[in-house]
Parts: C-alpha cells; structure tokens; sequence
C-alpha cells in the first residue's frame, strides 16, 4: 500500500477541463452591455450641439494626463530609498545601467595625512572638527609622541571635489604645522598592527622581502643596503650603532645588516617619527634572529625541443655553481652582461646573489647544472632586472622566461617601474624588454642602453608644502658601480 503525497515529481498527466455555459453567457452579456455603452456616447456627441468640441476638449485631456503622467515618474524614481551606507544591497544603481557618470557630489576619494598639532588638550578636537566641515570622514587614527607636539596619522575619505591643497589650508588654520597629504588606496585600509604583522611574516619568510617590508612599513622612501665589503673586496668602512640611529633631522635611518654593513632608509620630505623607528628595527632584529632563508619550491618546464629544465630561487650557496657557468660562457657574453673587465666578473656574483639586494632565479638542467641567472634588485627606490644565459642555452625562451617571472616579482613586491641596462647591440635582451608588452622607455646613459618598464601606473606625487618626494638615479647603474654601496654591480645580459 502506498501513500499519497502533496508534492509531485512525475510528469503532469492530462486532466480534462469540463465546460461552463455560464461563463459564455457572462462573456455575452458583458459585450452587449459595452456596445450598448458605446453607442449611447456616439449618439450623444454626433447628435449633440456641440459634439464636436466635445470630442476636441476630451483630446486635449487626455494628452495632458499623458504629459503629466510621464513627467511625475521621472521626477520620482521607483527605485527603493537608499540607506545611510548607500543603496539597499541588491538593488540597481541609478544610471549604473546606461553607463551615465556618477553624481560627482557622491564620489570620495581616500587620502592619507600627517600633520603635527600642539601637545595641549584640544587640539586634536579642532583639528577634527576642522575635517567635519569639510565632510571628510577619519577613517584611522595614529598618534606619534614627539618630545614637542604630537605627530598624528589619519586615513581620510573626503569629496572627490576637494583638493590635496584646500585640505591643506583648513588643516594649517586648524592648527596643523609640517603637514604631507597622499592620495592612498583600497590597501591603506587595512590597520597598522595588523599591515605590521603580515610584513613581519612575509620577512621570516624570506630574507629579500626585509628592503620591501621596511618600504612598505616607511611609505615612500630610499633604502640602500651598504655592504661592509664592496664586491671588489675593499671595506667600505660603513657602520650604524647596534641600536640603529637617526641622522640629519630625523630623516635619515641607520640600522645595522645582520650579514654586515648597514642599512640606509632616507625620506626626506618627512622626518622619521620614534615610533617608525622602533618598528624598522624590531623588522631588522627579526631578520637577524632567523638567519639566512629562501623559500624552496621550483617550477619544471619544457622547452621547445623537448628539454627540461628547473627554474628555482637562489641564493649564496650557489655561488660555485655560478661561477662554474662563467667559466664556461664566453668573453661576449660576459661582456654583454657586465661592463667591466670581464676578468673582474666572478667578484660580483657573492654580492647578486645575496637576498639582501633582491632576488635571484637559477635554471638548471636535467642534470643539476646551472645555465642561467635572473636578477631582480633593488636600487634605492627603483628596481633592475638582469639576465645571463650560458651561451649552449641561447635562443630558447630560457631569457624572455626568466624576465616575465621577474617582472612578476616586481608586481607583487610593489614595484612601478623596472629597468635593464644594457648595450644596444644586445638585441637579445632589447627584444625580450620588447616581449613584455609594457610601455617601455628608451635612454641612452654614457654609451649604455637603459630600457624602463612601467609595471604598473605611478601613484600621485605627495603634497608637502611644496617639499618633493625622493627619487632614486640610474647614475649609479652606468658608472663605477662595483665601488658604488649597494648598487647591483655592472648590468646588462643575454638571454
């Protein structure tokens, strides 16, 4: 015996539909009914005495309604009423649909600032009733003790229509002295104990992420790492206090390199509060606790002709096999790849393949030997890549491979521009800058070709009473660089 069920699964079947009379006669009666209805009103209007206007003022009437009609529902939109946090979630956004701009009162934008304010009760409240006439709302909030005044750090989301200079002024007029405003994005967003937590673990993770986090800790800043031996064996006679140090009215930042020399962060355009500094160096002394490191994992690939080959991070500890490659690579392609002495060559790899001046990838073959060499470093605030290839194992993508991946690395350490230098008869290395399809920029610097490619748009320049940000020069990639601290060494390549 089976039961019966309220819900059905199987197809429908057939049901037969009885017919109504009643419902005809209902459908007749209706009809006559309209036509009887019908003829009264022509009657009326044909055989009436003004019939005629009557038909014309019904006209009119009915076209006003019309307008009417249409002019109210534009007027009062049906969409659902919007919410103090914007619009009812799910619903559509005026305008979204036919591509119309947004209400420019609407639109903010995200601004980061520091300005310095008197250490006395009040000033802050001013200061930010100041930003309340302005509707710009304080996202975050950071203090910075000094020994005079108060150095405060805000996360401000005002009208697109204001302006970094008009924020300025309310700012001054409010009580706000040294101030610097920077256009920030979606990234600022996240906390400072918690953006100072995720840069210490990307540095226990890997040694050549500490010039990236202190970048990314600092803001917009130069960072040099000065060996205390220059790649041609000479002290460079360069030291910082164990504790570290702040030169040159706090704008310059001196931390000791756990693997010797020091550290060198300057931004001028913004003196280096206390609390700044003990975070830097709580990163460096972390970086000396853990010791040397690069993360494992490599990738196979299959070239063209059917070889494997291994492409991996490396380190110092390749350093024999470096040198190996070397010797078996020839004197023009050494030349290409480092314009100095190509006798001289060997003395710059223990100096590219610390971690401490960027990050290096290795290819090796099948058979565990080294053939190819990919720099990615970091020269002060801008990055250099570098390519050498064994000359067997030219002309076969091992070059243009190696540059996408380091242009990668740039990507996601942040970076918004790279370069190579090079020779201009290295078409190797210009067609794989070529292959890139990046905007590219040629220069030619003292016989040298330097082709920079923009990885990703620049950010807006800072406003800081007309006090500029510090950019970096290639001068130092084109001249005396193995003496130079912290460059990369003579540059060039051959893929």
């Amino acid at each position: 015996m089976t039961q019966k069920s309220d819900t059905h699964v199987t197809a429908p079947k057939r049901v037969r539909r009885h017919h109504h009379w009643r419902r005809d006669v209902v459908e007749l009666a209706a009809l006559f009914t309209a036509v009887a209805v019908a003829d009264a009103v022509a009657n009326t209007i044909a055989h009436g005495p003004r019939g005629p206007y009557l038909l014309i003022v019904s006209a009119v009437v009915l076209v006003a309604t019309a307008a009417f009609h249409t002019w109210w529902s534009r007027r009062h939109s049906h969409a659902p009423p919007a919410t103090p946090d914007g619009p009812v979630p799910g619903a559509a956004v005026p305008g979204a649909a036919s591509g119309r701009a947004e209400d420019p009162a609407t639109v903010t934008v995200l601004w980061r600032m520091r300005t310095t304010v008197r250490d006395e009760p009040g000033s802050l409240a001013v200061l930010c009733g100041a930003l309340a006439g302005l509707r710009v709302d304080i996202l975050t909030l950071q203090t910075h003790p000094l020994a005079e005044g108060t150095v405060d750090e805000f996360l401000l989301r005002g009208p697109g229509s204001l302006s970094a200079d008009q924020l300025a002024r309310h700012v001054a007029a409010a009580g706000g002295s040294h101030t610097w405003i920077e256009r920030a994005d979606a990234h600022d967003l996240v906390d400072a104990p918690t953006r100072v937590l995720g840069l210490a673990t990307r540095t226990a993770l890997d040694t050549a992420e500490l010039p990236l986090a202190l970048r990314q800790l600092l803001g917009r800043c130069t960072i040099r790492s000065v060996p205390a031996v220059s790649p041609s064996g000479r002290p460079t006679g360069r030291t910082a206090p164990v504790e570290g140090a702040l030169e040159q009215g706090d704008t310059v930042m001196l931390l000791r390199d756990p693997h010797g020399g020091v550290i060198t962060v300057t931004r001028p355009y913004l003196p280096f509060t206390p609390t700044e500094f003990a975070r830097a160096r709580a990163l460096v002394e972390l970086d000396a606790r853990l010791g040397p490191r690069v993360p494992d994992g490599q990738d196979v690939l299959t070239l063209p002709e059917g070889a494997e080959i291994t492409v991996r991070r490396a380190d110092q500890g390749d350093l024999a096999a470096a040198r190996a490659m070397h010797d078996r690579c020839s004197e023009r392609t050494l030349g290409l790849r480092y314009h100095g002495p190509v006798i001289d060559a060997d003395r710059y790899l223990d100096h590219l393949l610390s971690p401490r001046f960027g990050r290096t990838l290795a290819v090796e073959t099948s058979s565990g030997r080294l053939v190819a060499l990919g720099h990615l470093l970091w020269d002060g605030d801008e990055t250099e890549v570098a390519l050498l290839v064994e000359d067997d194992w030219q002309g076969r993508g091992i070059g243009s491979e190696l540059l996408r991946r380091l242009v990668a690395l740039a990507v996601e350490a942040g970076c918004e521009n790279v370069y190579a230098v090079t020779q201009s008869s290295n078409t190797g290395m210009v067609a794989a800058m070529r292959g890139l399809n990046l905007p590219l920029d040629y220069q030619i610097e003292e016989g040298t070709l330097v082709i920079t490619a923009q990885v990703r748009p620049e950010r807006a320049a800072p406003h800081g009473g007309g006090l500029e940000a510090a950019h970096g020069t290639r001068a130092a990639a084109t001249g005396a660089v193995g003496e130079q601290a912290g460059a990369s060494g003579p540059q060039g390549g051959a893929p």
